[in-house]
């Protein structure tokens, strides 16, 4: 018995779009689909593109979260911030999953193509040093890959000028009633953090009484699964490197793998992994 192919405008479907807003035409997927221009021949080479372009978009999106959850925290309505966060955790759950594509790449298949890579690197993406910026490892050496591009410079100094997302945090715990040391409610917004053994104790009291203090250990809980999802990924990030190149430099002149395991002992909320022995 043969039936006839199903019709969706039968349905109610819309299949006409002549001066009508379509699909592609909300999302641009002609320009999206259009900027992947490898340099090679090498087959693997659209892999390596599409991956880093994917991870970017994902990035972009972490940006948007981050900072909504930032406002949130600071106007005191860290409830509606949770969602945001966890959706942060998410996106990094999907870019731990690009580095197992990636990862189907051999070290023969990067040879095809490495090498008109030039100087160009992962670590010189603005957006992943915005997101750096944004959660709490400020470290100022890495604006200078940024120097040619005076707007990027901008963005960046901007970054640096606002309070972190654990700032943030703080700032919301000691409204709140808890004990957060003033030196850290006035400290210089530009540096990197570092564990400060009052802020530790301010969130010890939090983790001893949950419920006296529900909504700060939420979001306590929440930052950690973000550092989590972040940490992983640079672990991933790591393992592909040692997988594809060994230890070999990287294309931007990093010591490659070393330099990735230097950045995996970076603790963006120190306090709250710390507070995990002292319990």
């Amino acid at each position: 018995m043969t039936t006839c192919p199903f019709n969706p405008a039968e349905d109610g479907a819309q299949m006409a779009f002549d001066g009508r807003m379509s699909y592609g035409d909300y999302l641009h997927i002609d320009r999206i689909l259009g900027a992947q221009t490898p340099l090679t021949d090498a087959h693997d080479e659209m892999l390596f593109i599409i991956q880093h372009q994917t991870s970017e978009l994902w990035m972009r999106l972490a940006l948007h979260e981050i900072d909504a959850a930032r406002r949130m925290i600071a106007a005191d309505r860290a409830q509606e911030a949770f969602k945001m966060l966890a959706r942060v955790s998410r996106i990094f759950e999907q870019l731990n999953s690009a580095w197992d594509v990636l990862r189907t790449m051999t070290p023969a298949d990067y040879t095809t193509f490495r090498e008109k890579l030039g100087q160009s690197s992962g670590f010189q993406s603005w957006q992943y040093r915005l997101i750096e910026y944004a959660v709490g490892n400020r470290n100022l050496a890495m604006l200078k890959p940024h120097a040619h591009r005076p707007d990027l410079t901008e963005r960046l100094e901007a970054e640096l000028a606002r309070p972190t997302l654990y700032d943030e945090a703080l700032r919301h715990l000691a409204r709140q009633g808890l004990p957060v040391p003033q030196d850290v409610l006035a400290r210089d917004l530009r540096d990197t953090w570092t564990l400060h053994p009052g802020v530790q104790s301010a969130w010890e009291i939090v983790y001893r009484d949950p419920t006296a203090h529900w909504q700060a250990y939420e979001l306590a809980e929440k930052l950690v699964d973000f550092e989590d999802y972040f940490r992983r990924w640079r672990f991933n990030h790591l393992t592909t490197v040692a997988r594809v190149i060994g230890i070999k430099r990287g294309t931007g002149g990093t010591s490659g793998v070393s330099y990735l395991r230097r950045m995996l002992d970076v603790e963006l909320f120190p306090e709250l992994w710390a507070l995990r022995t002292t319990l």
